[in-house]
C-alpha cells in the first residue's frame, strides 16, 4: 500500500483507482490511511491492535474530515487503545448495541449479579460481590456504558482505593471487576475484558495465626462469659473447622442430633459444593443447649436472620482473653479458628486428605486423576478425627488429659 504525505492539496486533487478500492498511509501519521474508491469517495481509517487483532476503526468521510481534523480523531482513538479501549468496539456498540439503559454498567452489573453470582456462587459470596459493587464501583461508574470503561478506568479506581489505605480491599474490588468483565465478554456485552494486564496492588501475606493451647482456654473462657448467642457460635467455629458464615446461617432442620451430622446446603458453602459436617459429642452437646427460636434458624434473635454484629462480639471476646490473660495478645480473626482446628488435627495425626474433606477443600491433597476416580468421602474418617479434635479442646480447656485421643495416621483396621 502505497504512503503519501496526507496533504489538504494531495487529498483534494487525488485521482480514484480504475476499479475497487486504493488506501494511502500517511507518513506523518502511519496508522493513519485514506481510503478512495472507484466512485470517488474517500473516507479515513486508524489501523490499531488490541487482543492480538489488527482492528480498522472509520473515522470518517472527507471533506467532513480533512487531514488535520483526521489526524486529531486518530490520536485520540489511540489514545483509548493505550488506556485498553477498542474504539472501532465502541463504535459499533453505540449503532448496535443494547439500549443505554440495559447497557450502562450498573444495570449490567446488577445482571452479572442475579444471572451469574447468584445462581453459582455461595450466598455469602453473591452477598460480599453484591457490597462491593454497590459500594466501591457502581458510585463511580454506574450511568456510563460499559463498553467506555477501559483500563485506565479500572486502574484509576484500584489506585484510588489502594492510596486511600485499603490496599487489600483495592485487591478484592480488581477480582471481582475481573470476573464481572470476563462475564460480560462471553456474554458479548463487550469485546474485551479491561482488567487483563492490571496486577493487584498489594501482595497480601498468607496468614498463619494459630492459636496455642493457652490462648484456646482463654478463648473458650471468654466465650462462656459472653453467652448467647456469639459464645456457642464461636465455639462452633473452633469444634467443627467450617466457615463463619456457614455455622452463622445454620437451620435446625440441616441437623440430626441423633446421628451427629450437619447438612450444608450447596447454596449455603462457599465453593457452591454441599457437605456433610460430622459433629463431635462437644459440639452436639453445644447445639443441644441452645434456645429454639420460631423460624428454623439456629443463631438468631429474631426469627428471620443470622445474627449479625461480629465484630463487635470480637471485640468483647479480645478484651476478656486479655483481661483474664493480664497480658496483650497478638492480634487475630475468627477465620484462625478454622486454621487452629486444621492444625490441631493434623497434630493429631489426621491425615490431610481427611483433614481435605473436613474443610469441603474441592482441590486438596488429592488432585488429578486420582480426584477424578477417589469418591470416597472419608465419612466414617472424619467423624473419628473431629471426634479427636472435640476431646482435645475439652482437654485443653478442663486443664485433664484427654482420655482416647488416637492417632488416625493409619487406616482404619490397620493394626
Amino acid at each position: 500500500m502505497p504512503r503519501k504525505k496526507l496533504t489538504d492539496l494531495f487529498v483534494e486533487r487525488i485521482a480514484p483507482p480504475s476499479k475497487g478500492r486504493l488506501e494511502y498511509f500517511d507518513t506523518t501519521f502511519p496508522a493513519l490511511a485514506l481510503r478512495v474508491t472507484d466512485t470517488g469517495h474517500k473516507s479515513w481509517s486508524l489501523f490499531y491492535r488490541t487482543a492480538g487483532r489488527l482492528r480498522r476503526y472509520t473515522i470518517g468521510n472527507y471533506p467532513a474530515f480533512d487531514p488535520a481534523a483526521a489526524r486529531k480523531a486518530a490520536s485520540a482513538a489511540l489514545h483509548r487503545v493505550e488506556a485498553g479501549g477498542d474504539p472501532a468496539e465502541e463504535k459499533r456498540q453505540r449503532r448496535f448495541g443494547p439500549t443505554p439503559s440495559a447497557d450502562d454498567f450498573a444495570s449490567v452489573a446488577r445482571e452479572y449479579l442475579e444471572r451469574q453470582v447468584k445462581k453459582n456462587t455461595a450466598d455469602s459470596t453473591y452477598k460480599e460481590t453484591a457490597r462491593i459493587l454497590e459500594k466501591d464501583v457502581i458510585p463511580e461508574w454506574g450511568k456510563r456504558p460499559i463498553w467506555t470503561i477501559v483500563r485506565r478506568d479500572v486502574s484509576s479506581l484500584i489506585d484510588k482505593k489502594a492510596a486511600d489505605g485499603a490496599e487489600v480491599q483495592a485487591n478484592r474490588i480488581l477480582a471481582r471487576l475481573r470476573t464481572l468483565f470476563g462475564w460480560a465478554v462471553e456474554k458479548d456485552r463487550i469485546a474485551s475484558n479491561p482488567c487483563d494486564g492490571l496486577r493487584p496492588p498489594t501482595k497480601e501475606k498468607s496468614r498463619d495465626r494459630v492459636l496455642s493451647d493457652d490462648e484456646i482456654k482463654l478463648f473458650w473462657g471468654a466465650c462462656d462469659n459472653l453467652g448467647w448467642p456469639f459464645g456457642p457460635l464461636f465455639k462452633l467455629l473452633l469444634l467443627t473447622a467450617q466457615r463463619r458464615d456457614e455455622v452463622a446461617s445454620m437451620e435446625w432442620e440441616e441437623i440430626d442430633l441423633e446421628t451427629g451430622v450437619w447438612g450444608i446446603p450447596k447454596g449455603k458453602a462457599k465453593n457452591g459444593v454441599g457437605h456433610e459436617v460430622q459433629l463431635s459429642r462437644e459440639a452436639i452437646e453445644i447445639l443441644s443447649a441452645l434456645p429454639r427460636i420460631a423460624g428454623g434458624l439456629v443463631f438468631t434473635t429474631n426469627g428471620k436472620t443470622a445474627v449479625s454484629g461480629f465484630s463487635r462480639a470480637k471485640e468483647r471476646v479480645d478484651a476478656i482473653m486479655i483481661a483474664r490473660a493480664g497480658r496483650a495478645i497478638e492480634p487475630w480473626i475468627l477465620h484462625d479458628l478454622r486454621r487452629t482446628a486444621t492444625t490441631g488435627m493434623a497434630a493429631l495425626k489426621i491425615p490431610p486428605h481427611v483433614v481435605d474433606r473436613i474443610l469441603n477443600h474441592t482441590s486438596g491433597t488429592i488432585r488429578g486423576v486420582a480426584a477424578v476416580y477417589n469418591r470416597h468421602q472419608y465419612g466414617e474418617e472424619r467423624r473419628d478425627a473431629l471426634a479427636a479434635w472435640g476431646r482435645s479442646i475439652e482437654a485443653i480447656v478442663s486443664g485433664r488429659p484427654a482420655d482416647n485421643i488416637v492417632s488416625l495416621a493409619r487406616g482404619r483396621g490397620e493394626s
